[in-house]
């Protein structure tokens, strides 16, 4: 550059004073005076070009950052300003079509003393000590296609491995296919929570009270794997209130996520419907939410019902998760409602399940038939608005399976949303109380209190 700029001031120079010699006044042109004339303005003519000639050769300045690079070219160094070119950002690039691919998870932390888990009927011969827990840790991949569908993949660190109860491993959770062509008959294929029971239905990352309740966890079926058809009646016709009426029919295998085989040759059906009305009636985002479900069931020897909790009354009053010792049918039902208005949030639900033996190939099932019902009620209010949350809550589960069988539970707790639920704080006290043990005090004390704390980060 330097080298460039020398030749266009000096080629410049050389151009004035020509340029001023020429001018002078001619006091006589003799022959040789005119040849010397014609030899100047050749020279002229020649300079122009090289001066034009150098003009082009400069380059725009480039945009950006721009450094100094010197390079040597084995006689001279030659400094040279250049952009300076940042490093590519690290990204991940779908193989693909999608129109959206978004990558996310959440980890929950908890900290739990006292009589860990009595909510959940583990307490006597079932009575877990105190720990620090990862209580869920999930990633999750979801994504849409031009075509109308829509999928979810996710998977959670914190399940038990099946050959350890207490170790964990990776698992699936979520993985799912949903075709959305017409959002009121949309269907639905792959692993999901069956549309059984506002609770369960519930993201992990959205509840009030840190676990879900015992009545939930014992009745309800959580994830299976099936066909789903489902919408919003609505949608089309009257889309400001398409939210008055959604539906959902699936179908599936009943015994369990992660589980390659069915049971039998029959299948779980289950049926729910909500209808979300008075939205904003009491306020901006306030509204009431109904719900109802159904569920019909039959189930081989060795199937699990109550896949997400305690359900099966042990000799000493305590839960455990109910392994059927034969065939069955069982039928269950639940009613639910959600009050949102303003800070105030209360909630409820009630459910019951019944529970057939079933001769298979003359085979007794080996156990007596039984009903199952229970209820919670949830009330929160946010004494600092989207920050500051306090929760109430009553929750009982008669088993039905002894006399007077019941346990039931009384939860306060506070919440702490330090970036809505995407980072949160939770606490709560749980005061637990068995009718078993108290009307049989041999087996021990019959009440029971626990102290829960959790940490919530969503990503």
């Amino acid at each position: 550059m330097f080298t460039k700029r020398g030749i266009l001031r000096t080629g410049s120079a050389t151009l004035a004073a020509v340029l001023s010699l020429a001018a002078q006044p001619v006091r006589a042109q003799s022959s040789s005076e005119s040849k010397r004339i014609e030899e100047l303005e050749r020279e002229i003519t020649e300079l122009r070009r090289e001066v034009n000639a150098l003009k082009n050769e400069r380059a725009p300045v480039p945009e950006g950052k721009m450094k100094t690079k010197i390079t040597y070219d084995g006689k001279t160094y030659v400094e040279k300003a250049v952009v300076e070119e940042k490093p590519p950002p690290v990204y991940v690039q779908q193989r693909g079509p999608e129109l959206k691919l978004v990558l996310g998870g959440y980890i929950q932390m908890n900290f739990e003393d006292g009589d860990v888990s009595a909510f959940e009927g583990r307490f006597g011969e079932t009575a877990l000590k105190d720990r620090f827990r990862l209580r869920r840790a999930r990633i999750n991949l979801t994504g849409d296609f031009a075509e109308q569908f829509d999928f979810k993949v996710e998977g959670d660190f914190e399940n038990s491995d099946g050959l350890n109860a207490n170790r964990t491993a990776f698992e699936a959770t979520d993985i799912f296919i949903n075709w959305h062509q017409f959002p009121w008959a949309q269907v639905k294929m792959g692993q999901w929570k069956a549309p059984f029971g506002l609770e369960q239905l519930t993201p992990d990352p959205s509840l009030i009270i840190i676990e879900r309740s015992l009545p939930t966890g014992a009745i309800t079926p959580e994830r299976q794997i099936g066909i789903q058809l489902w919408g919003k009646p609505l949608a089309v016709i009257w889309p400001d209130h398409a939210d008055l009426l959604t539906y959902y029919a699936g179908i599936f295998n009943g015994n369990g996520r992660n589980i390659t085989n069915n049971d039998n040759n029959n299948f779980m059906y289950v049926g729910r419907l909500e209808s979300t009305v008075f939205k904003n009636l009491l306020g901006k985002g306030s509204f009431l939410k109904l719900g109802a479900d159904i569920l019909n069931s039959r189930d081989d020897k060795g199937t699990n019902i109550s896949q997400s909790l305690n359900l099966l009354v042990n000799d000493d009053g305590s839960l455990s998760p109910f392994v059927l010792p034969g065939a069955d049918e069982r039928t269950a039902w639940s009613v639910d409602a959600w009050l949102e208005a303003g800070p105030f949030d209360l909630i409820g639900e009630f459910l019951q399940e019944r529970v057939h033996p079933r001769t298979v190939n003359g085979v007794s099932p080996g156990f007596d038939g039984f009903t199952t019902d229970g209820f919670y009620v949830t009330a929160a209010y946010f004494l600092i608005p989207k920050k500051f949350q306090a929760v109430v809550q009553w929750q009982h589960l008669n088993p039905g399976q002894k006399g007077n069988d019941g346990i039931s539970s009384i939860v306060a707790g506070l919440n702490y949303y330090i970036r809505g639920d995407d980072l949160k704080l939770m606490l709560n006290y749980i005061h637990t109380w068995s009718d078993f043990r108290a009307a049989n005090p041999e087996f021990g004390k019959d009440d029971f209190n626990e102290v829960i704390g959790r940490m919530q980060l969503m990503f």
